[in-house]
């Protein structure tokens, strides 16, 4: 080593010593908010806490604060370091990509100045290098320099000025534990502007040779991308090289899995002239998928067009030797078990007891049949259509009609035990829990009855039409109404707290991990405090949410009238995939397993895989499909507006 970097590396040392003595301690508290966890990672000019906004006390919400302290003596050092820090700042504000992290906040404490940013749960390349002893599996890295172009792209076409990263390499790119790529510290990032010239900066072995004369331009982050996958793929760390010496060091002669068209690829990207490397990065993102295997899912790019990126690696992208991506993009064909013909539409969402499927239709009855047959054993008749959900109790079934009636049936016959009557249409699907059965009404109205004798317990105003189906907790509930409000209400039926949307919500919520989930006709799905009924995060489809959630631990999956299905991450309402169908999405996903099922006005049933969306199968029906699938006992039930329930493999 020479004794010039020998030099740097003791000064770099030197910063990051002194950095050691002032940093924050675990339990100190920023601005009244923010309590410092843990130490994420401790650099020459700033360090990086993990700690926990206090704003949110029912929930463990973590964010990251980068620190910068003002120590240095040189003036024009320490203006140089707090440019660059508010440099961050600001393009960071500015952006809205699912692999940038979300900026919360920006201030400053006495000498000290704090960034605070979402808190991405995995790590980054270089520490996944330095664990890793294997060469990675070739489809993921393949996979992740994919989703590394739809990042860059965004930054590069960014309005209304681009932005050049000039830094990327293995320990500013991570992994989230969805296995999605995500792209960390903006610190020497800049605005691009044609022909302007500055100081050489960026990281030795990664950075183009034009940039050390100072100029950087989106062609540099071209190459660093080439550079970062070279080093990912033959584990050969550039710094520890002669510069600019890749092609010296062929891929396939370190690695002879990786494939020559791939290979061809990163050396396109690393030529040493800007002109004989890809032109931009949508040129070099259609290259690599063009020898990508597999199926690729179509994610909303800047200018809002459609852009192809692969959905996402396999939760095990350690220790897999390889990723299936060979199925058919129409996944498997399968045939129906059995299906049952009702004489009208069937929009309501079917109900399992004791081996009887029960469902609801538009010719105003509730059907009771077998579950291995689909034999028809009785049916009762409302006074207009059914479009919710059968509950049960006990030995009770509880169904609700357009009639504005709530029925209570026996459920050996079928017969009458006692019905409750409501001002307005019922569409909401009741909830029995705690010996009351809880549901809204078109009348205005939330309601609880005995359920036992149907006799009315309570009734809290809700101000609008409600036709969100409750979601009962331990000792709240949450319903959402048509003007808009999700109502949070204790069993007494005392209103809570109320959390307002743009507009209607139809949605039905759904709890988990002390947070609420729900979407709304704004557009938008919302995750919000439990306890508080504040807004943790918020996504934004293109079209109305009429589709209600299905949470599991790590993920959110909803449908849209966009026409997508979203997988979105429980904490920060980051979207993990998307898959797209022909139709509008109002039916509500069920997850089972690790597969997610769903119908689309398109006519079809699909199942994907959870953790990347995949398709796995997918039926046609000749009607529109705007109920939830029923999985259970390795089969799916779900009705079509072809006026048939449909039993289907899982």
């Amino acid at each position: 080593m020479s004794g010039l970097k020998t030099k740097e590396l003791s000064e770099e040392n030197n910063r990051r010593n002194k950095r050691r003595q002032g940093m924050l301690q675990a339990g100190a508290v920023l601005q009244d908010r923010y309590q410092v966890v843990d130490t994420l990672g401790v650099g020459g000019f700033s360090s990086v806490y993990k700690a926990r906004d206090m704003h949110f006390p029912a929930v463990t919400r973590l964010c990251a604060v980068k620190e910068m302290v003002h120590l240095n003596r040189d003036p024009k050092v320490r203006e140089m370091a707090t440019a660059s820090f508010e440099r961050e700042a600001s393009i960071l504000a500015t952006l809205d990509h699912a692999a940038v992290p979300d900026v919360y906040d920006f201030f400053t404490e006495s000498d000290r100045s704090y960034l605070v940013l979402e808190y991405i749960h995995g790590q980054d390349l270089e520490a996944l290098l330095n664990e890793q002893q294997a060469f990675f599996p070739v489809e993921n890295v393949l996979e992740w320099t994919i989703q590394l172009c739809d990042v860059l792209e965004y930054l590069h076409k960014h309005e209304p000025s681009p932005v050049v990263f000039r830094d990327l390499k293995p320990s500013n790119i991570m992994l989230d534990r969805h296995g999605r790529i995500r792209l960390i510290d903006f610190n020497i990032a800049k605005v691009f502007q044609t022909g302007l010239k500055g100081t050489m900066i960026g990281t030795e072995g990664y950075s183009p040779p034009e940039q050390y004369r100072g100029e950087a331009s989106p062609a540099g982050d071209i190459y660093a991308l080439g550079a970062t996958f070279h080093h990912v793929l033959t584990r050969q760390d550039p710094r520890t090289e002669p510069p600019f010496s890749f092609d010296e060091r062929p891929i396939r002669s370190a690695n002879p899995e990786v494939p020559k068209e791939f290979e061809a690829i990163l050396e396109r990207c690393l030529a040493y002239n800007v002109a004989d490397r890809y032109q931009n990065v949508a040129e070099l993102r259609q290259a690599l998928v063009a020898i990508a295997p597999g199926t690729h899912t179509l994610v909303p790019s800047n200018d809002g067009a459609a852009s192809p990126i692969m959905t996402g690696t396999s939760p095990n992208y350690l220790n897999s030797a390889t990723t299936n991506h060979t199925r058919s993009k129409q996944g498997q064909r399968i045939q129906p078990l059995w299906k049952f013909r009702c004489e009208d539409e069937v929009r309501s969402t079917a109900a399992i007891d004791d081996e009887i499927i029960y469902v609801g239709s538009y010719d105003n009855n509730l059907y009771a049949l077998t579950s291995d047959e689909g034999d028809f054993i009785w049916k009762y008749p409302s006074s207009d259509g059914i479009a919710t959900t059968p509950n049960f109790y006990r030995d009770s079934i509880f169904i609700s009609s357009a009639d504005g009636y709530l029925y209570s049936l026996q459920k050996g016959s079928g017969r009458l035990n006692w019905r409750f009557e409501t001002g307005g249409p019922i569409y909401s699907s009741p909830k029995a829990e705690f010996e009351h059965v809880f549901f809204g009404s078109d009348d205005g109205y939330f309601y609880a009855v005995s359920a036992s004798n149907g006799r009315k317990v309570w009734q809290t105003n809700a101000h609008g039409t409600v036709r969100s189906t409750p979601c009962v907790g331990d000792d709240r509930i949450y319903f959402g109404t048509e003007g808009g409000y999700v109502f949070c209400l204790d069993l007494s039926g005392k209103v809570k707290w109320q959390f307002q949307a743009k507009r209607s919500i139809t949605s039905s919520p759904a709890l988990a991990e002390d947070m609420v989930f729900v979407g709304s006709m704004d557009s938008t799905v919302y995750g919000i405090d439990a306890n508080s009924g504040w807004a943790l995060w918020r996504f934004r489809t293109r079209r109305p949410v009429v589709s209600s959630p299905a949470v599991t631990k790590d993920a959110v999956f909803i449908g849209s009238s966009d026409g997508n299905l979203y997988s979105l991450d429980t904490y920060s309402g980051r979207q993990i995939w998307l898959f797209e169908t022909e139709g509008q999405i109002n039916s509500s996903p069920t997850v089972s397993g690790t597969s997610v099922y769903f119908g689309s006005t398109d006519g079809k049933i699909y199942c994907l895989d959870t953790k990347r969306g995949k398709l796995l199968w997918q039926f046609q029906t000749n009607g529109v499909i705007v109920g939830s699938p029923l999985v259970v006992g390795g089969k799916v039930y779900i009705g079509s507006c072809d006026h048939h329930l449909y039993a289907l493999p899982a």
